[in-house]
């Protein structure tokens, strides 16, 4: 990966990072999203699984919902999903029949990230770059959890 598109994925991944924050300020788990197509962000997403008492309201189904209002149809060909944590099985499934062309996201979800049931649960043609601000992203979703137990 070149260092002015890691660049450009790191600039994205921090505007995930706020919709995190977002999501924390309102004790919601923190993750957060953004879709960008044509270098522009095009839709905004994070948790609101408590808000909305709505246990599919993530922040990548908020997003995705949102781009596909703007673009006026709901394949997002041609867009890259920015997102905090590795998406959720549901998220992903969500993702491969919006046919979205790259996810990039954040810290991987060991326990209910997608990748952990090898099997091809997205696109074939969706690319994935994991890592990226990997250790901002861990440690705001740590940071919360630590709250909570406290």
């Amino acid at each position: 990966m070149s260092m002015e598109t890691e660049n450009i994925h790191e600039r994205y991944m921090r505007e995930a990072l706020r919709e995190a924050h977002k999501a924390y300020e309102r004790d919601e788990v923190p993750i957060g999203c953004v879709i960008v197509s044509h270098n522009r962000i095009i839709a905004r997403g994070h948790n609101l699984t408590e808000t909305l008492n709505d246990v599919t309201a993530h922040a990548e189904m908020q997003a995705i919902t949102s781009a596909a209002e703007y673009l006026g149809g709901k394949y997002l060909t041609d867009c890259t999903l920015y997102v905090t944590l590795e998406p959720c099985i549901m998220c992903a499934g969500a993702l491969k029949w919006a046919q979205i062309s790259r996810i990039v996201f954040g810290a991987a979800d060991a326990k209910g990230g997608y990748a952990r049931l090898n099997a091809p649960v997205l696109h074939p043609k969706t690319e994935v770059i994991p890592g990226v601000l990997e250790e901002e992203c861990r440690s705001l979703l740590q940071e919360f959890f630590r709250g909570k137990r406290a």
